[in-house]
């Protein structure tokens, strides 16, 4: 893809990379949706692509971090991130879930207050009430994680092989909860930037269809 921006000063390249990571901070950020709620009503979702160079490279480096974290770590890192390595946030586990079979964790509840959440025996703090409340389609991602790692699992069973369950809480299972408290950290972090980001870049002048390549 070219060059697209034209300036007196250089302007971004807009490669495939580029223009994914900027159309997925715009599409991933809730505001997107609260702000085109009346054209998306009757039209499949629009891209607006700003013409401010500045306004496109932090939507860029913010698609860019949603991605990595999205993928756990797998797509789009850094030079200085190790492979699938999630970045650590400020969740820690206070007390561990215990490893035996009687301590395998049957329920789990979230404290507002304290912002601590309880695992079985297990506590983690802090964990902001955005995290346990961050939702994908109506999904609540953290509360559906946990439940179905409960010792009774959740969801319909559709075969013998959902009656396999584990049979003790184990340290990956620990780390797999805390990588997902830290992404999902960062992903409310970078949805407040990015709302204030969208309501910049829609008051800015952006292209139209027929100027893109």
């Amino acid at each position: 893809m070219s060059r697209i921006f034209s300036s007196a000063e250089p302007g971004p390249q807009l490669t495939w990379t580029a223009m994914f990571c900027y159309v997925y901070s715009i599409l991933a950020v809730p505001d997107y949706v609260e702000t085109f709620s009346e054209e998306l009503a009757i039209s499949s979702p629009r891209i607006p692509i700003t013409r401010n160079q500045d306004l496109f490279r932090r939507a860029v480096e913010v698609g860019r971090t949603l991605v990595r974290l999205h993928t756990f770590g797998e797509r789009l890192q850094s030079p200085n991130d190790s492979p699938s390595q999630v970045s650590r946030g400020r969740t820690r586990c206070i007390q561990g879930v215990p490893s035996t079979r009687e301590g395998y964790p049957e329920t789990f509840s979230y404290d507002l207050e304290q912002e601590t959440l309880y695992v079985g025996m297990g506590v983690f703090r802090p964990v902001p009430n955005s995290v346990w409340q961050f939702s994908v389609s109506g999904l609540p991602v953290l509360q559906s994680w946990l439940s179905y790692r409960m010792k009774n699992g959740a969801g319909r069973s559709s075969s013998a092989l959902d009656e396999i369950r584990p049979e003790q809480w184990t340290a990956r299972l620990t780390q797999d909860l805390l990588e997902l408290l830290w992404i999902l950290e960062q992903t409310t972090a970078a949805f407040a930037q990015l709302g204030s980001l969208l309501r910049m870049i829609a008051s800015h002048e952006v292209f139209c269809a027929e100027d893109l390549p």
